[in-house]
């Protein structure tokens, strides 16, 4: 991609440090919620997350992994790898793809993922109770439709596509029930399935 030239180092020092500002405000925010959401269930972060990825992937290459948990591969690989000793995921290599090793969600690491999206407590979130002033003004919450063409120029098509699938993939698997999320019954997510 052919980049262009710098209007402004002015602006872009300002651009540049807001977003760092704002991103590193965010994210201390949301790893300290994440860290109490799963903490019960005796997972880091690292490992929360490739739960997620392989859970909606239903299978993923460690590179995946890595790549859309915005993680190193040696990371993605080592916390796969702790996982799979605990008895969640499975390594396998596919018969058409020899060279990459793909992680699979065992019944139990399903299990355990399904339960920690059951215990989600949306009020204990900090970015979420920050967001209701904006969804009781217009209605709905932010969608960040900026930010995420800035996240796919940088990460690509590939990483956004996968983003909406995991979007969708919550749609489609879970329901509310009694102001919690439960998974989906089997006719349910036929239903919703498009």
């Amino acid at each position: 991609m052919d980049q262009q030239p710098i209007q402004s180092i002015k602006q872009s020092i300002m651009f540049n440090h807001k977003v760092a500002q704002l991103s590193k405000a965010l994210w201390k925010s949301i790893e300290k919620d994440w860290q109490n959401w799963i903490k019960p269930y005796d997972l880091n972060i690292n490992e929360h997350h490739i739960l997620w990825i392989a859970y909606h992937l239903e299978g993923a290459s460690i590179s995946d992994i890595a790549k859309f948990g915005v993680m190193h591969v040696s990371t993605a690989f080592n916390f796969s790898k702790k996982l799979e000793e605990r008895g969640y995921l499975t390594f396998s290599k596919r018969q058409t793809d020899k060279r990459n090793t793909y992680v699979f969600l065992t019944k139990e690491g399903e299990e355990l993922f399904i339960k920690t999206l059951e215990s989600f407590n949306p009020d204990s979130y900090g970015v979420y109770s920050g967001s209701l002033p904006i969804k009781e003004l217009y209605g709905k919450f932010p969608e960040f439709s900026e930010l995420m063409s800035i996240v796919k120029h940088i990460y690509g098509p590939d990483f956004m596509t996968i983003f909406e699938n995991t979007v969708s993939k919550i749609e489609t698997d879970f329901e509310e029930d009694g102001g919690k999320l439960v998974a989906a019954s089997k006719e349910s997510k036929e239903i919703h399935s498009p």
